[in-house]
């Protein structure tokens, strides 16, 4: 069904029309398309196989009262075409109502206004056919595979799951169980390094250590732990340990393997999640940091007079304000980074100095100064300017004098519409600004803002800018010329809209097969301990006292994975931080938040049918 949703969206015409025809639409979707089988076919052969363990008596009795292992895989094949053919009718009928409210997700999301009329697509469903045709031959041979195989004995052994745990070795087991916890100790810390030094083998080792540290925690560490516990209580476990513990220790060595990778996906999903919705949480901060003046001019004040009286005749209140700058080149003082960027800054570069008074007036946030005393902005490079460690000097050419400014803060973003990309800029007083006005060697030039008085008519002023003759900003000195605030806006609301949709889509995705294969493996171990549960209730224990201990073990083979899951996602991002300029706690937390609650659902859920089992088992 979701994948049928995704495909319809994929190819509908709606949609790529009102991106403006955008190929950025058309290859997220493919790419996103492929990942969606890959994580849909991984979870159903993984299903599959769990269904087939269940099951395995079953086939055992086929072959018991006569039936050749040819035929009952014919019988198990024609049961699981037919099932698909069902899913597949249910699925796509479901889809085509749910395809709506994706729909209206999707243009919410990406901020387009108006209605979207979602149509059938054809593709999309000849496309979801072949997918499926594909998995039901994959999971059809799976099941030839099995029955040809195994033979009668296994088959009716096969639900008797579970290891003998062996003694750990005195040494090596406690080595290896911290071990594990130093690996990804030392991965966690590491991904706060990654830009020293070579970055790509700083993630190869971060990945590893973070992986194979998850896996020994699994495989070595709670395994040993569960040893010195039970060691501890010289084997008299109780109730509640019993059906806790015990069970884990005669199903670690097996379920290692699934839960690191649940882990590992787990995280990585978190973190893309996590990511994307902290893009589009902060694409309004990110661009009105790009572009803090609603327009700008820089060839004639003419230019901008009119368009203020255009927006004057169609009732748009707008303040014109010149934005006079300097420019020269100097030499940093004590410029250091904080953090993980090493870069003192001791070559010559260019500045732009600007007049804070006037920028106050052109509504730009402007922090009061002292003589001499700068506010320091870097535009080429936003995201790293966060961590500049401040104060410090800038020693300006000035001619025949050389003038000492004091950057005072680092200020985010950029004090014009990107117009000095090749310049660092500095914020000065009036009286600091009129006195290197006088050094004849300075370059000066004025640019011209227009900011809105009411910014909710920014929409209506951006239509109107754009009726503007073309060239009126045109300049060879100014090779990155960016449009108005507005039109970066939506453009960044669509693409990060975009992203954020499809990660979630994903996320969802991946979050309901973890979970599901999560719940389908403890309804095959329930269905296993059902016999044990029999004996306690007869034995005289209540269904509360049984649950106490079915709890617990739900805590853990639910609870780690995701406490774990949610550590490397913190800390993968925690390593990415320097690409945002805007704090990305609050969008991040949310994020997580919510993987965390569905994840409880699934929990809860496993409970309840281990509950309904003990109340049964009698």
């Amino acid at each position: 069904m979701l994948y049928f949703v995704f495909a319809t969206l994929q190819h509908d015409g709606a949609i790529i029309q009102q991106a403006g025809e955008s190929k950025t639409f058309s290859s997220a979707f493919k790419v996103a398309g492929i990942l969606l089988i890959g994580i849909a076919g991984i979870f159903i052969i993984y299903a599959n196989t769990l269904f087939l363990s269940r099951r395995s008596r079953e086939i055992g009795l086929y072959q018991l009262i006569g039936l050749t292992k040819k035929t009952v895989a014919r019988m198990l094949i024609i049961e699981n075409i037919l099932l698909s053919i069902g899913a597949l009718i249910v699925g796509i009928g479901i889809g085509l109502l749910a395809s709506r409210l994706f729909l209206m997700l999707l243009v919410k999301i990406i901020g387009q206004s108006g209605f979207i009329a979602l149509t059938f697509s054809t593709t999309a469903m000849i496309q979801t056919f072949i997918v499926f045709a594909v998995i039901t031959c994959i999971t059809s041979i799976q099941m030839t595979i099995k029955i040809k195989r195994k033979t009668l004995l296994q088959l009716f052994n096969d639900e008797k799951m579970g290891e003998h745990p062996r003694k750990p070795k005195r040494f090596l087991s406690p080595f290896l169980a911290i071990f594990g916890i130093v690996l990804i100790a030392f991965g966690y810390w590491l991904s706060g390094q990654l830009f020293k030094g070579s970055f790509f083998l700083n993630v190869l080792v971060v990945l590893f250590a973070t992986i194979f540290g998850a896996y020994l925690i699994f495989r070595i560490s709670i395994s040993w732990l569960f040893y010195v516990v039970r060691q501890r209580k010289n084997g008299l476990l109780g109730l509640e340990n019993s059906l806790s513990i015990a069970p884990l220790m005669h199903r670690m060595k097996g379920n290692a393997k699934s839960l690191t990778v649940i882990t590992v996906l787990s995280a990585m999903t978190l973190a893309m999640i996590a990511g994307a919705y902290s893009l589009y949480y902060s694409t309004e901060k990110e661009a009105r940091y790009n572009l803090p003046h609603d327009f700008m001019f820089i060839n004639e004040r003419a230019d901008a007079e009119g368009f203020v009286e255009k927006l004057a005749a169609n009732d748009i209140d707008a303040v014109l304000t010149d934005l006079d700058y300097l420019q020269t080149t100097g030499f940093y003082e004590n410029f250091k980074y904080t953090g993980f960027i090493e870069d003192n800054r001791e070559d010559e570069d260019s500045f732009k100095i600007y007049n804070g008074t006037q920028l106050a007036d052109a509504r730009f946030d402007v922090k009061e100064l002292e003589d001499n005393e700068a506010v320091y902005y870097n535009p080429l490079d936003l995201a790293a300017a966060q961590f500049v460690k401040d104060p410090f000097e800038i020693r300006l050419n000035t001619g025949s004098n050389e003038a000492l400014l004091n950057a005072k803060t680092v200020g985010s973003g950029s004090v014009a519409n990107f117009f000095d990309y090749e310049n660092a800029q500095l914020v000065v007083n009036d009286a600091t600004f009129q006195q290197l006005k006088t050094e004849e060697t300075l370059e000066t030039g004025v640019f011209y803002t227009v900011n809105l008085v009411d910014r909710s008519q920014l929409e209506e002023a951006s239509e109107l800018f754009k009726t503007l003759p073309e060239g009126i900003n045109d300049s060879d000195q100014y090779a990155f010329m960016s449009p108005d605030f507005y039109t970066l806006y939506t453009a960044a609301m669509e693409s990060n809209g975009l992203l954020i949709f499809i990660a979630g889509f994903l996320g969802l995705v991946f979050l309901i097969s973890t979970g599901s294969i999560l719940y389908f493996k403890q309804m095959t171990e329930a269905e296993q301990e059902r016999k044990s549960y029999a004996t306690l209730r007869q034995l005289g224990f209540s269904v509360a006292d049984i649950m106490k201990g079915i709890q617990r073990k739900q805590y853990f083979v639910f609870g780690l994975p995701l406490v774990i899951g949610l550590l490397h996602s913190i800390f993968a991002i925690r390593s990415v931080d320097l690409l945002f300029t805007t704090n990305i706690f609050v969008p991040t937390a949310i994020a997580m938040g919510a993987y965390t609650l569905i994840y409880i659902v699934f929990a809860l859920l496993t409970i309840g049918y281990y509950r309904k089992i003990v109340k049964a088992s009698l």
